[in-house]
C-alpha cells in the first residue's frame, strides 16, 4: 500500500498536479496587446461612425504602411500578426464590441490555412468568422466580411496550396455573408494574378502587401464603409 501511494505521488508530481507554481499561464488570444489602448480610447462622439478593423498581420501592418488612413478617419486598427480565427473570436468582445463601433471589418483566415495554431478545416474557419459576424449583429454592429487575400504559397510553411484553398474559403465566406445578411468585400478578385497569388507589385513575400496593395484595399473598403454609413 505504501509503495502504491508513493508511486501515485510521483505520477501526480510529474504531471504537475502537485506543483502548480511550475506552470505559467498563457495569454493565447493576446488580450494584453490592446488592453491599455482600449482603456484609453474614448467613447465614439455623437454621430461618429467608428469602424474597427479586426485581423492579423495584414491588418496590423496597415497602420504602419498608411497611418493617415486611420488617423484621418474614425478607424481603429486591432490587427495582431500571426493570429487565427479562434484567437480573434476570443478577443472579439474586448477589441471590437466594447469599443462601440458602428462597423467592424473582419479580415481573417489565411493563418488558419497555414496552420499557425494547429490544423483547421475550411468549415471551421468559416464557422469562427460566422460567430464573429453573429456577435457583431447581436450588438448592433454592421459586419463587413472580407475575402481572404490571395497567397500563392506561405514562406513559413510551404506546400499547403493556399492558392487552391483560399478561393474555396472565399466562396464559403461569401455564401455565409449572404445568409447572415452581412456585407461581403471581395479583395481577392481585384488583387489576384493568374496563379491565384499576389502580383509582385502588391506583395513583399507572397502574403503581406505593399503600399500599392493597401491603396487597392483602402479604395474598396472605404467604398463599403461609406455605403453602410449612409444606411
Amino acid at each position: 500500500m505504501l509503495k502504491s501511494r508513493t508511486l501515485l505521488w510521483v505520477m501526480f508530481s510529474f504531471l504537475g498536479f502537485l506543483t502548480p507554481t511550475k506552470t505559467s499561464a498563457q495569454d493565447w488570444p493576446n488580450l494584453e496587446k490592446y488592453k491599455k489602448a482600449n482603456a484609453n480610447l474614448s467613447a465614439p462622439e455623437r454621430g461618429e461612425n467608428r469602424v474597427v478593423f479586426m485581423g492579423n498581420s495584414i491588418t496590423e501592418m496597415w497602420q504602419d504602411a498608411h497611418p493617415e488612413f486611420f488617423s484621418e478617419n474614425p478607424y481603429v486598427n486591432r490587427g495582431i500578426g500571426g493570429q487565427t480565427t479562434p484567437q480573434m473570436l476570443l478577443r472579439f468582445r474586448q477589441d471590437v464590441i466594447d469599443l462601440k463601433p458602428t462597423i467592424v471589418v473582419i479580415l481573417a483566415g489565411t493563418n488558419d490555412i497555414a496552420g499557425n495554431t494547429g490544423p483547421m478545416t475550411l468549415e471551421e474557419i468559416r464557422n469562427n468568422i460566422q460567430s464573429m459576424v453573429q456577435l457583431a449583429k447581436a450588438n448592433q454592429i454592421f459586419p463587413i466580411v472580407c475575402s481572404v487575400l490571395p497567397a500563392f504559397d506561405y514562406p513559413w510553411r510551404p506546400g499547403l496550396e493556399p492558392n487552391i484553398k483560399i478561393p474555396k474559403l472565399n466562396a464559403m465566406l461569401k455564401e455565409m455573408a449572404m445568409e447572415e445578411k452581412a456585407m461581403y468585400l471581395d479583395y481577392f478578385s481585384k488583387m489576384a494574378d493568374n496563379r491565384n497569388g499576389l502580383p509582385a507589385a502588391l506583395t513583399t513575400d507572397e502574403v503581406h502587401v505593399t503600399k500599392a496593395g493597401y491603396d487597392i484595399m483602402e479604395s474598396l473598403v472605404k467604398e463599403a464603409i461609406d455605403s453602410l454609413s449612409k444606411m
